[in-house]
């Protein structure tokens, strides 16, 4: 996550360490407010495999390519059913409006599976070089090991609905071929002193 690896870098720690004080922190108010500890607790760091797995299924099927310096990217146009869940038509965005405009991209919509190492970050081994996952491919590859193909309801922010859920849904039924959630459920923002609380 970008701005793990910022706190990470700001504070001269890993981000590895700076993700442990936070899961810890989240796991005694969970308990705080008697909520029952789930059956896993997945980590994306112990993940890669399974996305470098699922990068290459979607390439081979080619639903997603290389650029040159290594950063692998979902084609969004391949896709025919993208923007299914927001309503958002791909047409109707302007290149930059909500993403980086990229010259490696082939369309200014399509997103990152897998972003190259930069200095300082952290990165493992894949067929396109090092580098780290992107943030959908995450969520996808564990609710698919740890839920199913399908799962029954999935939810979240209001502000992940796009592109976040969108980009979930691309990519995990380009690899399955099968509906990715039966149910969303997307709350509205909870705002503290008038402000977004996120993270």
């Amino acid at each position: 996550d970008d701005k793990i690896i910022k706190k990470a870098m700001e504070e001269g720690r890993t981000a590895e360490e700076v993700s442990q004080q936070y899961i810890e922190e989240c796991k005694k108010d969970m308990h705080d407010m008697n909520v029952k500890p789930a059956t896993t607790h997945p980590l994306a760091t112990q993940e890669i495999q399974g996305m470098l797995d699922m990068i290459s299924t979607l390439i081979e099927k080619g639903y997603a390519y290389a650029a040159a310096d290594g950063t692998v990217y979902y084609r969004t146009r391949k896709f025919k059913d993208y923007g299914k869940l927001s309503g958002i038509k791909q047409e109707e965005l302007e290149a930059g409006a909500r993403i980086e405009v990229n010259d490696q991209k082939r369309h200014p919509m399509d997103f990152v599976l897998w972003k190259a190492k930069k200095e300082g970050e952290p990165g493992w081994a894949s067929p396109w070089g090092e580098g780290r996952p992107g943030w959908h491919i995450e969520c996808s590859v564990m609710s698919n090991r740890y839920l199913g193909e399908t799962i029954d309801i999935h939810a979240g922010g209001q502000d992940l609905k796009f592109p976040h859920h969108e980009n979930e849904i691309a990519q995990s039924e380009a690899r399955s071929g099968k509906n990715f959630s039966n149910y969303w459920l997307h709350n509205e923002y909870i705002n503290v002193n008038n402000e977004k609380m996120s993270k």
